[in-house]
């Protein structure tokens, strides 16, 4: 499969695996942690995180961690993870972000000489 085809991504998605980057999250801590990261420039509702991770799902980029999952206050609390095919996409943005900024910084000193 060739990555850079999936690239770009949408902020809610970068964000999104960027917080399962750490480790297994549930739905609600995802969010909060996307509105964190993003000094509260990305504030997923409920359906829109869950659509995403529906996407997500079938996409194979996370999976569900049966680990992490439980039962909380009478409902099942589902917990998702990064697959190795989601670190990938998310490393190749990053690497693709990084050098958008890089090329942003000798503009800049182009400029500015």
């Amino acid at each position: 499969m060739n990555i850079q085809t999936k690239l770009p991504l949408t902020e809610p998605t970068f964000f999104i695996l960027l917080v399962l980057a750490s480790g297994p999250q549930h739905g609600y801590a995802i969010m909060k942690e996307t509105a964190a990261l993003s000094d509260g420039r990305i504030r997923l509702s409920t359906s829109t995180l869950y659509e995403a991770i529906k996407r997500l799902l079938d996409l194979g980029w996370i999976e569900r961690s049966p680990a992490a999952s439980g039962i909380e206050r009478g409902r099942e609390r589902k917990a998702y993870k990064l697959t190795d095919l989601g670190r990938r996409i998310l490393n190749a943005e990053t690497a693709r972000l990084q050098s958008l900024v890089s090329l942003a910084k000798q503009a800049e000193i182009g400029v500015s000489q």
